[in-house]
């Protein structure tokens, strides 16, 4: 299943396990964050109704892109600034899309306290 989410202005298609690179989000590594503005969603070429659909993410990390320089000249004037620029973006993974909740990855001790019962019986 994939979706067409907007945040920062910009459209990403994503799917579940997919990583993004978005424009700055509150919250720290580790955060899930959930983003509402769904524009698209369907599987293959079967389209869903998006309404009140919400994509899960979780914050991998919150990083800076690549120096910007800017440089401003004037000819004949002497005239120069140089000045540099770094913009703040945050890593996200796309968890779920929709009400699906997000899988946790089971523990041993979960998985031996299921299988007990079970070898019981």
């Amino acid at each position: 299943m994939f979706a067409v989410v907007r945040t920062g202005g910009k459209q990403y298609r994503v799917a579940a396990g997919d990583k993004i690179v978005v424009e700055k989000l509150a919250g720290a590594a580790g955060d899930t964050v959930t983003l509402d503005d769904v524009l698209l969603a369907g599987e293959g070429a079967d389209l869903k109704d998006t309404k009140g659909l919400t994509v899960s993410a979780e914050i991998i990390a919150q990083a800076k892109a690549d120096k910007v320089i800017v440089f401003k000249k004037r000819r004949r004037h002497n005239y120069r600034r140089k000045n540099g620029h770094r913009q703040n973006h945050t890593i996200l993974r796309i968890v779920a899309i929709g009400g699906d909740k997000p899988k946790k990855a089971a523990t041993k001790k979960a998985e031996a306290a299921e299988a007990a019962p079970a070898a019981e019986a």
